[in-house]
């Protein structure tokens, strides 16, 4: 029974996505009274809250063999990171001038294209065999990253975009790196810690995680959704054209780039999946935490989420097809 539910999630999360994405669009409050009447702490369950579990449990999967594993591949992981800090969020801000969008949805859209690659990414290189190890590395690497150059980014490019709308935003770049901290890298270094001191526990633990990940990102999803879902009504259509064409954007230079480095087969995969699926939950949260004022900066992330699983698994089956007639 075990097994079952484990591979259910993991073969069906993009399926299960969906069904959320519609059941929040169309049953009003079938997430935010839930949520928001949930205790967890000295308050309510948030965003913040469900990110920071998926990121404690992508530290219970690292260990030291994995940044060993950057250490010994410098080249891909490099080429790799520029790459994706590098083409994402330029990718963003250029749909968001080719589309006009409005300052709420272009903060989201280049909050997305700002944020390191996602832990959904390693999953979908395992089902495409890809280099699961380069993925990993790639993934721990950007997310160490982030507290710096996500903010830097943001600034950047929405300081970019208002001279082109003359519309204005504030940007906290030192609230935002608080918040990645907190949100991200002290998950991550706690669930490393506990997966040394634990390492048992852990490998039990581990079997669980795309469940329990499937189910805060669902979460995410849900609740994002159905609180905008009367502005979605009117912007919905561009927005998921946006996400589309920027999610396709990163596998494209991400395949690119693994020929033009003359990366084997796996790790072009793994290279081109990590850089086209971001980790849009925690844009997310930043644009809820960061930018509270502009409600609908938070929807381009979770309808990433929803579309990058979809499109991940069309892609891995791609390239594992591909994989298995060399």
């Amino acid at each position: 029974m075990k097994k079952f539910i484990i591979s259910i999630f993991s073969k069906y999360m993009a399926l299960i996505a969906l069904l959320v994405s519609v059941l929040a669009y169309f049953a009003d409050g079938s997430f935010t009274s839930w949520i928001n009447n949930t205790s967890f702490l000295d308050g309510n369950v948030s965003i913040q809250h469900l990110l920071m579990i998926i990121m404690f449990g992508m530290g219970l999967t690292l260990t030291p063999r994995d940044f060993y594993f950057v250490l010994k591949h410098p080249r891909s992981i490099i080429a790799g990171e520029i790459i994706q800090f590098a083409v994402m969020p330029l990718a963003g801000f250029i749909l968001c001038i080719i589309f006009s969008l409005p300052a709420e949805l272009a903060t989201g859209v280049i909050l997305v294209g700002c944020c390191p690659g996602g832990t959904a990414s390693n999953v979908m290189t395992y089902m495409a065999k890809g280099d699961v190890a380069l993925s990993i590395g790639m993934t721990a690497v950007s997310t160490l990253l982030a507290p710096l150059i996500t903010p830097l980014a943001t600034w950047f490019y929405i300081s970019m975009y208002q001279q082109v709308q003359t519309e204005e935003i504030v940007i906290d770049t030192v609230a935002m790196f608080l918040s990645i901290v907190q949100i991200v890298i002290v998950p991550v270094v706690l669930g490393l810690i506990f997966n040394a001191l634990f390492g048992k526990i852990t490998k039990a633990a581990v079997e669980f995680l795309p469940v329990v990940s499937c189910i805060a990102i669902c979460m995410i999803i849900g609740f994002v959704i159905d609180a905008n879902s009367e502005k979605l009504f009117k912007y919905g259509m561009v927005i998921i054209a946006v996400v589309v064409l920027h999610n396709l954007a990163g596998y494209v230079f991400g395949y690119l780039a693994g020929s033009l480095l003359k990366l084997d087969s796996k790790q072009k995969s793994a290279v081109t999946i990590e850089i086209g699926m971001q980790n849009s939950g925690l844009a997310t949260s930043l644009a809820s935490t960061c930018f509270s004022s502009l409600s609908l900066a938070t929807v381009p992330g979770a309808i990433f989420s929803a579309w990058h699983n979809i499109s991940g698994a069309i892609a891995a089956g791609i390239m594992r097809r591909s994989a298995s007639e060399k």
